[in-house]
Formats: C-alpha cells, sequence, structure tokens
C-alpha cells in the first residue's frame, strides 16, 4: 500500500462517512410523520418501546441519533425513564440493519440476479434515481427520497473504494501483527470503543471493521471483541447530548453506556471462557463481510435478552449514580436536541403552545371572577397565569424560527406557521386579563359601583367572552376546524353586543344614573372584552387556514360568512346573548 492508496483510503472513507451522515438525516426527515405515530404509540410495555426504538433506528441507521432523541424526549417530559430504557435497548438491535446491507457487497456469483444483489450492481441505478428526484422534482417528499438515494450510493461508492483501497493491506507484515494484537480480547474492545467514539457512530464503525475484512487479515477473533467495544464507543454522543440536560435525561444517557458496558462485561468473559476452554477453530480464520454482520447481530440480541428482563434493577442502578438532588429539578420545556428531528420537535412545540393556550384562558377566566369579587389571591393568580404567558411566548417565538429554518414538510410547514401566528394571540389575551384585573381594582380603590342594568348587561358580554374562549380554546387543542368555524358568528354577536353596551352606557350617562369615572372603567372593559373575542377569532381563523392549506385570513373568514351555517349559527348566538 503506497501513499497514493493511503489518499484513496481516506477519500474512501469520507464517502462512506458523508452518504451515512445525510442518508440518516434525508431518512429523518421523509419518515417524519411515521417517527411521531411511533412515538405516539409508546406505551410502558417492555415490548412496545424495543420495538419502538428498533423500528425508528432502523429507519435512521444510527442508534447514537435514537439515543439523543431518547435524551431529547425525557428531558422534555415526552417520555419516562422506564419508557427510554426500552427503546434504547431496541436501538441496539436496530442499528445492525447497516452491517447487513454493507455485507451485501461480499456477494460473488455468475448469476445474473445474484449478480444484481451486489450494491457495486444496484447502486449505479440508485443513484440515477436519486438525482432524478433531487434535481427534477418539486415536492419535499420527492427531494428527500431522492437524497436517501443519493447517500444510499455515496455511501456504498465509499466502502468500495475504502475496500480497494486497503486491500493491500494483508501483504504488510505490520498489519498483520496489527490484527494479531486485537486478538487480545481487551484491546479488541478498547479498539473499538476509541474508534466509535472518535466516529460517533457504531454503524460507521462497523463499516470500517468489514472494509478491512477484505484484507483477509482480520479474524474472528479480533472482530468479535471490535464489534463488542463499538458498542461502548457509541454511548459517547449520548453522553454528550446529555449535558445540561435535567436528571432524568442524564439518567437516560446513562442507561446507554451501563447496558452495552454490563453487557460488553458478560459476553466478553463468556467469550474469554469459550476461547480459553474450547478453541473453537473458527476464531482463527478470516472475518468476512457476511460473518461480522452475524457477530454484530448476535452480539446485540445477547445483550437485549441478557438485560431486558433486568431493566427495572438498570432503572435502580441509574437512579444510584444519578441520585435525587435537593433542589425540585424543572423539566426543560423546549429542548434543542430535538431540532434534529424537526417533526418530532414540532410536536414538542404543540405541547408547550397548548400550555400557553391553558395559562391565557386561566388567566382571563380569573380576570372575569375579578369583576365580580376581587381578592389578593385571585390577583395574585391571573397575574402569575400572564407571566406564564410570557415566558411561554418568548419560549416558542425563538424555538419555532429556529424549526423553520430546518427542512420540513410542507404540513409540517403549515403547521409551524400556524403555531407562530396563535402564540401572539394568546399571549394578548393574558394581557387583557390584567386589564380586567386593573380595572376591577381601580373600582374597588375608588369605590366606583355600575348601574344595576350595567351589571347585567355585562354578565351577558362576559358570559359570551367565556363561551368563545372555550370553542377557540377546544379548537385549537383539538385541531378542529368544524368547532373553529363556530367561533366567527360568536364574535361578531360580542362586536355588536359591544356596540349597543356603548350607546346604552352613553344613554345612562346623559340621564345622570352612571358617573364619569364609572364610565371610563366600562368603556376601558367593553374594549377589552372585544379585543379578546377578536384574538379568539383569529386562532380558530388558524385552525381553519391550516385545515384548507390557505394562510389567508381575512379571505378565510369572509368566505365563512356567506355560508349558511354561519347565518344560522349566528341568529342562535343573537338569540342567545340577548340583552334585557
Amino acid at each position: 500500500m503506497d501513499f497514493f492508496d493511503l489518499l484513496t483510503m481516506i477519500g474512501g472513507l469520507s464517502l462512506f462517512l458523508f452518504g451515512m451522515n445525510i442518508m440518516g438525516q434525508a431518512l429523518e426527515r421523509r419518515a417524519g410523520s411515521q417517527l411521531r405515530t411511533l412515538l405516539g404509540k409508546l406505551t410502558g410495555s417492555k415490548l412496545a418501546g424495543l420495538l419502538t426504538g428498533m423500528a425508528v433506528t432502523a429507519v435512521i441507521q444510527s442508534s447514537s441519533a435514537t439515543t439523543v432523541m431518547v435524551v431529547g424526549f425525557v428531558n422534555s417530559g415526552l417520555m419516562t425513564l422506564r419508557q427510554a430504557i426500552h427503546v434504547i435497548m431496541g436501538a441496539n438491535v436496530g442499528t445492525t440493519i447497516t452491517a447487513w446491507v454493507l455485507s451485501l457487497a461480499g456477494i460473488d456469483s455468475g448469476n445474473f440476479l445474484v449478480k444484481m444483489l451486489k450494491p457495486s450492481s444496484f447502486t449505479p441505478v440508485l443513484a440515477l434515481c436519486g438525482i432524478i428526484l433531487y434535481m427534477f422534482c418539486k415536492g419535499n417528499k420527492k427531494k428527500d427520497t431522492g437524497t436517501i438515494l443519493l447517500g444510499f450510493a455515496t455511501l456504498m461508492f465509499g466502502m468500495e473504494t475504502m475496500s480497494g483501497a486497503v486491500a493491500g493491506l494483508g501483504e504488510m507484515p505490520a498489519f498483520r501483527q496489527l490484527f494479531v494484537a486485537f486478538q487480545n480480547p481487551v484491546l479488541g474492545v478498547l479498539a473499538g470503543a476509541v474508534l466509535t467514539a472518535l466516529i460517533q457512530s457504531s454503524s460507521a464503525s462497523v463499516g470500517i471493521l468489514q472494509a478491512l475484512a477484505v484484507t483477509g487479515q482480520v479474524s474472528y477473533a479480533a472482530a468479535i471483541p471490535i464489534v463488542m467495544g463499538q458498542n461502548i464507543g457509541t454511548c459517547v454522543t449520548a453522553m454528550i447530548s446529555s449535558v445540561g440536560t435535567n436528571r432524568s435525561a442524564r439518567r437516560a444517557a446513562l442507561v446507554h453506556l451501563m447496558f452495552n458496558i454490563i453487557g460488553t462485561g458478560v459476553w466478553l468473559g463468556a467469550f474469554c471462557m469459550v476461547q480459553g476452554v474450547l478453541h473453537p477453530a473458527f476464531l482463527g480464520e478470516s472475518a468476512s463481510l457476511f460473518g461480522i454482520a452475524v457477530a454484530h447481530s448476535a452480539f446485540n440480541l445477547l445483550c437485549t435478552v441478557l438485560m431486558l428482563p433486568l431493566s427495572g434493577f438498570l432503572e435502580k442502578l441509574v437512579n444510584r449514580l444519578v441520585p435525587d438532588g435537593k433542589e425540585e429539578e424543572k423539566t426543560a420545556e423546549l429542548d434543542e436536541r430535538l431540532l434534529a428531528t424537526p417533526p418530532l420537535a414540532l410536536e414538542q412545540c404543540r405541547a408547550v403552545t397548548g400550555n400557553l393556550a391553558q395559562a391565557a384562558v386561566e388567566a382571563l377566566k380569573g380576570g372575569l371572577r375579578a369583576l365580580t369579587g376581587l381578592d389578593g389571591k385571585l390577583a395574585e393568580e391571573v397575574r402569575a397565569q400572564e407571566e406564564k404567558t410570557d415566558h411561554y411566548e418568548d419560549l416558542l417565538g425563538t424555538y419555532l424560527v429556529k424549526l423553520s429554518a430546518r427542512p420540513l414538510s410542507a404540513d409540517d410547514n403549515r403547521q409551524a406557521a400556524k403555531l407562530l401566528r396563535v402564540i401572539s394571540d394568546f399571549e394578548r389575551i393574558g394581557d387583557h386579563a390584567v386589564n380586567l384585573l386593573r380595572s376591577a381594582e381601580e373600582m374597588g380603590e375608588k369605590e366606583l359601583l355600575f348601574t344595576d342594568a350595567a351589571r347585567g348587561e355585562l354578565s351577558v358580554l362576559t358570559g359570551a367572552v367565556e363561551e368563545i374562549l372555550d370553542r377557540s380554546l377546544g379548537a385549537f387543542l383539538a385541531d378542529d376546524w368544524e368547532g373553529a368555524v363556530q367561533v366567527e358568528p360568536l364574535e361578531q354577536v360580542i362586536d355588536a353586543l359591544k356596540e349597543e353596551m356603548r350607546t346604552r352606557h352613553i344613554l345612562r350617562l346623559q340621564r345622570g344614573e352612571c358617573g364619569v369615572e364609572a364610565g371610563f372603567v366600562w368603556s376601558d372593559l367593553l374594549t377589552d372584552l372585544e379585543r379578546v373575542a377578536d384574538h379568539c377569532s383569529n386562532i380558530a381563523g388558524c385552525v381553519i387556514d391550516t385545515h384548507r392549506h390557505n394562510l389567508n385570513l381575512h379571505e378565510t373568514l369572509r368566505k365563512a360568512q356567506k355560508e349558511e351555517t354561519f347565518q344560522i349559527q349566528l341568529r342562535t348566538f343573537q338569540e342567545k346573548y340577548r340583552l334585557a
């Protein structure tokens, strides 16, 4: 092997790692909705968690990526530690798929159909299909499919380039001696762990080992311990990702490490006993690509079989290693680690926006209660809820802007746009709640009173506002466009109520039934309540727009007003909220 072979090997390795990376990213984007569905079906069942971990990792071709996602889920409260343990175990099995795909390069046959199974035969066809989809198709899904095919073709081309470049190493005595040294199981485990820690992918490091196996100098006695060590090295990514997370997330990352250390320790001990006592002949044979794939799968399956019944022990172990602290730990509301998987990050945004929406509605209802009976505790609750809305809006605004810069499907883009639009409406509802509270406090301090007629009118308006709050909140949380359609006619009734109540107030002023200062407060109340209804209309309109794939809110509302059902609902609400 000369200097130019070394350059070729480096180029092949670079293409191999690059292809694996872009293929994994495109697979994540292409399978985003399926990943979200799998997460939604996840339960506390060991089997469900195990299968989820296997399926997700088989799709994105990286147990490290899956474990990093799991750390993010636990950190965000989307997954419990016990669920995470089973998913991580499944991820270790799912990652073995890559080695089986790469082992196809070892097929050697003159039969046309069998020869077509070799990556060197079908990779050019995949590359051609990929470049057509990527360059000439407009849809994001088709482009992602093209990127997957191109990534796979690049990966396999890099693998073959690397294998061809290192073939000459088999004639070098120093290389032979190196793998003789790795037949010491401990050295083999260390070598596998270090290599995988450096490139942060057990799938990639197994691929490199398979490429080196074409030299004929890699025996099974050396390959098996290296494969064991690769499982430990892949834990580095998750451990790094857990820095700065909450206690549960750090425990989830530690589960990954402990699972692989314990599994490797047990089966390495068994391997050494078999090697020392039975001296099986196959350990001295040269490892094939297929044999390494078998060893990789067998080892990970054995680790899972060993540790699955001990998942409770594993949970207790990491709880002991990362003990509970004295301080109360807060769960991160939005985890930046999930930005690597946009569909799941969007799911997290929906959950946090739901918290914002509920805080805003609770604040507004508290403000309405303050108008009829104010006390110190209620005032604190309203202001606390309003501060929550400010906090959530700041978090979501920043996070959604970052998320929108990531590759998203058309549907996810619409959902992200909807969330960006509604968070300001919910935050403003919280602001109006504080305005109502201040009006109630002003009336108490100045001992102002409304007339009996005014109080009766106000109760009608506040009833309508409570209903529009509940309807818009329900439509948003359930993504119910049919429920959202019923919000706009009620908003128009509230607008008409406000104008009629303003006119009646002026008449009372003219008759001297109402004081000027109370009139100022009355005007402020009407304005705040009418604007709350406007924000509810905006929220409902966003839900309808998203369902109809249209981002023109005003056009949506204009069309809704022309429908017969709108007029029927309008008359129903007019009758329900008629002033005495």
